[in-house]
């Protein structure tokens, strides 16, 4: 590592060649010192808009194609002049029409319609909306009242068009199958263990056939300081004594763990309360009869169930109440169940060809949830069971290890501890009564973290607290193609950075490897924000620079990418280099791999030869491009 006599790591100059081909180094040789200080400045990338109907916890990556091929590809700007400033429109949106000319060109592009739908098509079915027939014929007759004095149904910001009571509706959804009964348990049952409270029902399988494991919560703090826009967690939980599962799959470096979460104890009231479940009926043991299918197990076998269970489990752990998008099923069911005319009128026109328009735009506009809806139609209020039939499972959520689990393996006295480690950033969704909520899942996991630093800042015991987890397959892409040897970068920003700790902390083990490793941290403000600072290992002002979007020039970790050409074009032509790129946003990613391209242009390709370049690093496993979409 060359010596440096600033704070700011200092890239060495190295020279390169023009061409790629020529770039490829010697596995030990001509290895950079550290970063580049062409740009003294730090800037970040940070999420320049939330990805819909995000959790912020970190989520297993999904591994897509490194670049998205779109209908047009607006001609980039000239690499040797400074970059146009960018509007507010989220970096990852193309501009494809401007007016209905554009739109008309589109349309006369034989096949373009279908390649442009394929992209942007909420999957609502849109392309089948019809008219009202009374549309354009003079004033509305007997329109249809919205409902007064709801903040629910006015937050929905339906569009009814000329919507009346006399409006004829065609290709109305049909009223969706009951799947879910209950009966009363029969008396020998009262004695059978449902399992802990804190634990979904034992009859939830997300890894079949092995069950969640309870694993106690050792320690959890707050790795973000006051006045950060967003909250994040660090977790340390106990696996010492995991169930063995078959074949040799244990806890690796860039692994992800499954955490089942559970709907909050006042949204399943709310629920119960609207549907109005007698409350001695909530608690109370009952057979849940399923005429087939996975729920309520999640990845159990498709098949016709009798489980022993509660109505208040059904709600809490196995229905999914907040992050699914409504469906023409559940608005058929409520419209079939409204005993108001208006709300009936209503929820079938979202469930007609004419209302196509207006429930694609529920769909994908706002963060609609079960109870919302519910408050929204207040009149309907069908029975649980089948409303069971066609909500959505409660899924589990996947969070990347943010250490090196051989590191977390300590001696405890005469027994060893074994524990694993998580970040999880809390999501905030726009709500129409408190202003906002949190995500399911992430909201689920902040709740035992405060419950944890509570106690722990009055001076007593802490309680036991548990974590619902589950240790899947390990084989989610980050832990997949991590290598112990040659060149790594790796860029990340907000959370998505966690997995890379463990990266480094694996690496700095090495003699071999201490220098082949650098760190792109993109971050907003790092008296705010920074995640595991000073818990990277030896030489972190060597290996890690912070770039920062909220101080100083308030750049994003992109341009950093591009400040950065000469160390990115030698790992990736390095024997063995390879480039991880992981976000917590989609314009992260996107920006990231964009800057890429830029760097392979000003080496000398032109865009589409820049563009193969990459494509092909990426088929060979040299470049590793993950995302995190968690579902709140």
């Amino acid at each position: 590592m060359s010596p440096s006599n600033t704070n700011q790591p200092v890239f060495e100059s190295i020279d390169y060649h023009q061409d790629p081909a020529a770039h490829v180094q010697p596995r030990d040789r001509n290895l950079p010192g550290s970063f580049s200080s062409t740009h003294s400045h730090t800037h970040s990338n940070d999420e320049r808009t939330d990805d819909d109907r995000s959790d912020s916890g970190f989520a297993t990556p999904d591994t897509g194609s490194l670049y998205d091929e779109r209908p047009i590809d607006p001609a980039p700007y000239d690499i040797g002049q400074p970059k146009p400033k960018e509007g507010n429109r989220r970096s990852s949106t193309v501009l494809i029409t401007k007016d209905t000319e554009d739109v008309q060109k589109l349309l006369n592009n034989l096949g373009g319609e279908t390649r442009i739908a394929q992209q942007i098509c909420c999957g609502g079915g849109c392309c089948q909306i019809k008219r009202l027939k009374s549309e354009g014929t003079g004033p509305v007759v007997n329109p249809v009242d919205k409902p007064h004095n709801n903040q629910a149904y006015d937050a929905l910001n339906l569009f009814l068009g000329e919507l009346s009571y006399d409006s004829e509706l065609t290709d109305i959804t049909a009223l969706p199958e009951k799947t879910v009964s209950f009966t009363n348990a029969p008396p020998e049952s009262a004695n059978e263990d449902l399992g802990p409270k804190d634990m979904p029902p034992i009859f939830v399988e997300p890894h079949s056939p092995y069950k969640v494991y309870r694993a106690p919560l050792r320690s959890s703090r707050e790795l973000t300081k006051p006045g950060a826009e967003k909250r994040t967690y660090h977790f340390e939980i106990d696996v010492t004594n995991y169930p063995p599962e078959s074949g040799s799959v244990d806890f690796v470096v860039g692994g992800a763990i499954g955490l089942c979460p559970a709907n909050a104890d006042d949204v399943v009231e709310d629920v119960f309360n609207c549907l109005g479940v007698p409350k001695t009926l909530r608690d109370k043991r009952i057979i849940l009869h399923t005429t087939g299918g996975r729920w309520p197990t999640i990845w159990g076998e498709e098949q016709p169930r009798d489980l022993l269970t509660t109505r208040r489990e059904l709600l809490r752990w196995c229905s999914d109440l907040q992050s699914a998008p409504p469906t023409k099923p559940l608005l058929r069911l409520l419209a079939e169940h409204a005993t108001a005319e208006n709300e009936k009128k209503i929820l079938m026109f979202l469930c007609s060809a004419q209302g196509q328009g207006s429930f694609c735009d529920l769909r994908t506009s706002t963060y609609t949830t079960v109870p919302q809806l519910l408050h929204a139609f207040p009149s309907s209020q069908p029975p649980l069971d089948h409303l069971l039939s066609v909500l959505s499972a409660l899924m589990p959520r996947f969070y990347s290890l943010s250490h090196d689990p051989i590191v977390s393996t300590t001696a405890c006295g005469k027994t060893s501890q074994r524990c694993v480690e998580t970040a999880v950033t809390v999501h905030d969704c726009p709500h129409y009564l408190k202003g906002h909520r949190t995500g399911v899942a992430s909201g689920f996991l902040q709740s035992i973290a405060h419950k944890f630093m509570e106690a722990q800042e009055k001076g007593g015991p802490v309680p036991e607290l548990y974590i619902p987890m589950f240790r899947g397959l390990m084989a989610n892409p980050l832990a997949r193609e991590f290598t112990h040897d040659g060149p790594m970068l790796l860029i990340g920003a907000g959370v998505g950075i966690a997995p890379f700790r463990g990266f480094v902390q694996r690496r700095l083990k090495s003699a071999n490897c201490a220098n082949k490793v650098w760190v792109l941290q993109g971050i907003r403000d790092s008296l705010l924000d920074e995640l595991y600072s000073g818990e990277w290992g030896v030489h972190e002002d060597k290996i890690k620079k912070v770039v920062q979007s909220r101080v100083g020039e308030g750049l994003y970790v992109q341009e950093e990418v591009r400040n950065q050409a000469d160390l990115v074009w030698f790992v990736i032509n390095s024997l063995d280099g390879k480039i991880y790129i992981c976000g917590s946003s989609k314009g992260m990613g996107e920006g990231v791999e964009q800057a890429l391209i830029d760097v392979a242009m000003m080496k000398g390709l032109n865009r589409q030869s820049a563009i193969e370049f990459w494509e092909a690093k990426k088929l060979s496993g040299q470049c590793i491009s993950v995302s995190a979409y968690p579902t709140p």
